[in-house]
């Protein structure tokens, strides 16, 4: 059942659901923190209104600036930006930024521990018909691993909103994921947010199996625990919005409970959320794991619904990695 302490959205699993894209949580976030310090700057991509970084300059033009098809030169402007105690954000399509720039991020940001932070919009294979040449599905492997780099991938708008306003505060370089499509709204503003810090979102009785999941496939995840529960199979879903630094006490505690993890993501399986938790895993508390993401393929163009089906990350590929989990356990 739901975790009554984390106050989510009831109507959560109703068909009338709100749906909100990610992205507009992560720009109310920016304005609102942007009226209460006047050192937030924000950059841009020539995709101010893709990644909702429109709110912030409408707000505040004097402290946005429109850096042009030129990610490279975003990251590093950002970078010298910081370097005068100035507070960036940067935003472009995942795919250019982190993606195109990985290396500026690197040495410029990163590398000097600039308080920059990278908005990576459109991520995922639900970008849909953009294709596979605008679908970032490597994006948490290649932040994860920089030094010094926080990487944040919030579940619905709401959480992005909190994410983004806690990050301008905290003084480090950092990447948030945000989704392009409308997802579900699962949490509230009354469901407590940390850095850091998972939360188990659904919790059945003695659970045999521990879904954890990132970003917007949480929704999925908890959609096929219930229907798991119907057939008498009890899990518990985690939201794991915080993927570095790791919660490694709270995956220690449910494999530990449950014997056996799930871990689900709209990203390359390999390097991503799920490799993070395998690598923790690995050392304190070995234990059978499935992985739902995409196997080491390119994207391509197609409706988000079909895309997510055909790259094996739909709620009945989440419902059938619990079950040949649980057979792995015998």
């Amino acid at each position: 059942m739901l975790n009554k302490n984390l106050k989510l959205n009831e109507k959560m699993f109703d068909q009338d659901v709100e749906q909100i894209p990610i992205r507009q949580g992560f720009g109310e976030g920016l304005l609102e923190e942007g009226k209460h310090n006047k050192d937030i700057v924000a950059l841009c991509a020539d995709l101010t209104e893709s990644t909702k970084m429109n709110l912030f300059a409408e707000a505040f033009p004097d402290r946005f600036v429109e850096i042009g098809i030129a990610e490279q030169n975003l990251a590093s402007v950002a970078s010298g930006m910081a370097a005068i105690g100035k507070l960036p954000v940067i935003s472009s399509y995942a795919m250019f930024s982190p993606g195109r720039n990985w290396e500026q991020i690197r040495t410029t940001i990163c590398y000097n521990d600039r308080p920059v932070i990278i908005a990576g919009s459109h991520a995922g294979i639900s970008v849909g018909p953009d294709g596979g040449t605008h679908q970032a599905i490597e994006d948490i492997a290649i932040t994860r691993v920089i030094p010094n780099m926080i990487v944040v991938s919030p579940c619905d708008s709401i959480e992005a909103k909190k994410a983004i306003q806690a990050l301008l505060k905290i003084g480090k370089p950092a990447y948030i994921r945000l989704a392009r499509e409308k997802t579900p709204i699962m949490t509230t503003l009354e469901t407590p947010f940390e850095l850091g810090q998972s939360q188990t979102l659904w919790k059945g009785e003695n659970p045999e199996v521990a879904i954890i999941a990132t970003g917007a496939l949480v929704h999925k995840a908890l959609v096929a625990a219930k229907k798991l529960e119907e057939i008498g199979i009890s899990v518990s879903v985690t939201n794991l919005a915080t993927i570095k630094p790791l919660d490694e006490e709270s995956i220690i505690t449910l494999a530990k409970e449950s014997g056996a993890i799930v871990t689900v993501e709209e990203h390359q399986i390999a390097g991503g959320m799920g490799s993070a938790v395998a690598e923790c895993l690995a050392q304190y508390a070995p234990v059978p794991v499935e992985f739902v993401g995409v196997r080491d393929l390119f994207g391509q163009s197609g409706t988000p619904d079909e895309l997510i089906e055909y790259y094996g990350m739909g709620i009945s590929h989440i419902m059938s990695a619990v079950k040949t989990v649980i057979e792995r356990k015998k």
